[in-house]
């Protein structure tokens, strides 16, 4: 397999069970609009997926809807013990994970404890710093500045340093 980058996009956060989520499109191709009925599947699984708020962690974190070449990839990631990620990870259409080829509304929990993928991990590498800068640092969290703080559209392989808006 040979890497060649994809498009990252950053789309209004959602709420789901209680948590406050930022969402990230990765597509094959930049400008790419998945179709609704992939998007409301993946957003009904992140729903059963995403821990409920904790023990007074500001309730937030995000979602990675990730285009494949056949299939759908989903990562939810939760803030938890006041600086904690936990990842949850799905597939649509992956016969590899438990999925059925072609179908990409029906999402598969993964067994595995998968973090994320190359074109997955540069939206981690933001997450982590604009928690910091409006969670932990703060005299107070911001979670209004966190939300609006998403990683700028553009390719996989963008310099970190470059992608704050």
């Amino acid at each position: 397999m040979t890497y060649h980058p994809k498009h990252i996009r950053s789309l209004p956060p959602l709420t789901l069970r209680g948590r406050q989520m930022k969402l990230y499109h990765v597509t094959n191709e930049p400008g790419t609009e998945l179709p609704a009925e992939i998007t409301d599947a993946a957003h009904a699984a992140a729903a059963e997926m995403v821990v409920a708020p904790d023990d007074g962690t500001p309730p937030v974190g995000w979602l990675v809807l990730h285009q494949g070449r056949d299939a759908m990839y989903l990562c939810v990631y939760s803030w938890v013990w006041d600086n904690v990620v936990l990842t949850r990870t799905a597939s649509a259409g992956e016969p590899h994970l438990g999925g059925t080829a072609g179908d990409l509304s029906r999402y598969v929990v993964n067994t595995e404890p998968y973090t994320g993928c190359v074109w997955e991990l540069p939206v981690l590498g933001h997450e982590r710093t604009s928690f910091v800068r409006h969670i932990l640092q703060p005299p107070a969290p911001d979670i209004a500045a966190y939300l609006a703080d998403a990683l700028a559209d553009g390719p996989t392989d963008q310099p970190l340093a470059d992608t704050v808006r």
